[in-house]
């Protein structure tokens, strides 16, 4: 596991409060380069964070989650350059070799922002993480949020 260089904290009482930090996520500029790490158990609102990332940034339209499929890609336009993102979501990763059968190593050595939930189920294939964020289901719609950045990028992403 990589060293924590900073920690950060949040408190979300509903989804607005998601919507908020998401959207204040995506104003990074450093954002498009970042391979970022969800954690919490099911229905924490990982997916919901990463929907409101989205649409921060420029995605139009439905983001669904890629449990089935394992990872779903989309593209933002910015200063006339098409920027990647891939959302990724390992619940249902079992067979390492899927890894190198769907090509992931060529799309995590590529640019362009990365989002992983249950990066737990892919250890040992996955590069260095920015930033994992940690999503903690309370009463009702709240949530309790740790991030940590694990390299110089996910530091400025926490800034």
């Amino acid at each position: 596991m990589s060293s924590i260089l900073e920690t950060s904290f949040a408190h979300w009482p509903d989804e607005a409060a998601c919507a908020a930090s998401a959207t204040e996520l995506a104003l990074h500029a450093g954002l498009m380069s970042a391979f970022i790490e969800l954690h919490g158990p099911l229905g924490a609102g990982k997916t919901t964070f990463v929907r409101h990332l989205l649409h921060a940034l420029g995605v139009q339209g439905r983001v669904k989650s890629p449990t089935y499929a394992l990872m779903e890609s989309y593209e933002i336009e910015r200063n006339d350059q098409v920027l990647p993102i891939w959302h990724f979501d390992f619940y249902r990763f079992d067979d390492p070799q899927e890894w190198a059968d769907a090509g992931f190593r060529d799309v995590f050595a590529s640019t362009g922002l990365k989002l992983v939930e249950w990066p737990e189920k892919a250890e040992g294939l996955l590069p260095r993480v920015d930033l994992r964020v940690f999503i903690e289901p309370g009463a009702d719609e709240q949530r309790s949020v740790k991030i940590t950045a694990h390299t110089a990028l996910g530091m400025g992403l926490l800034t």
